[in-house]
């Protein structure tokens, strides 16, 4: 099981959520998917994707990209998961500050108010040091214009990591890393 999630101001529609769900479609594992919307609200985002791994039969394996990244490495901690980063943000209480006010959704349209309120509630989900680096794989770009990939390799530090030269936010190629995600879902067991 994969619950996949989503970054700041995306949705189930990304490009990344949809390359998953067609090469687990292809491999005719649809059934074994969830890709949650997550609210903006970090606190109701994360009740989402607790209902989402409580609906999945076995323990899922989270994949989750940039703030969605962050989002699994709290629940991965919290639940005892494994997660596959991708440009995960690693400090978005610091980084989102400077985005305080109107917001609208890249794919959604919906427009919304980024609040002080909200960056309190990703600091209250911080994961100052992660606790078994071996339910962690990270996959990286070094072209991130949004993020510093340095940060993720520092936070991840034990866990296997394919940092990739080069690239974007968006993760350019992901589809050729999403059998090496697979694998890493199945280490323990099926996707």
């Amino acid at each position: 099981m994969i619950v996949y999630l989503h970054g700041f101001n995306s949705s189930p529609s990304s490009a990344k959520a949809r390359a998953l769900e067609e090469a687990m479609a292809a491999r005719r594992w649809q059934d074994r998917l969830r890709v949650p919307k997550l609210p903006h609200r970090p606190s109701c985002a994360i009740r989402e994707i607790e209902a989402a791994v409580g609906a999945c039969a076995q323990a899922p394996t989270l994949v989750g990209s940039s703030l969605g990244g962050y989002y699994a490495t709290y629940l991965a901690e919290t639940m005892g998961l494994k997660a596959v980063l991708i440009n995960p943000a690693v400090r978005p209480f610091a980084l989102l500050p400077g985005l305080l006010g109107p917001q609208r959704n890249l794919y959604t349209g919906e427009e919304w108010m980024l609040t002080q309120a909200h960056i309190d509630e990703l600091a209250g989900l911080d994961v100052p040091v992660i606790t078994d680096p071996a339910r962690y794989l990270l996959l990286t770009q070094t072209g991130d214009e949004v993020l510093d990939y340095a940060q993720g390799c520092e936070k991840f530090a034990g866990a296997r990591q394919i940092v990739i030269p080069g690239g974007n936010h968006g993760f350019a190629e992901f589809s050729r890393y999403i059998p090496m995600i697979l694998a890493f879902a199945c280490a323990s067991g099926e996707a």
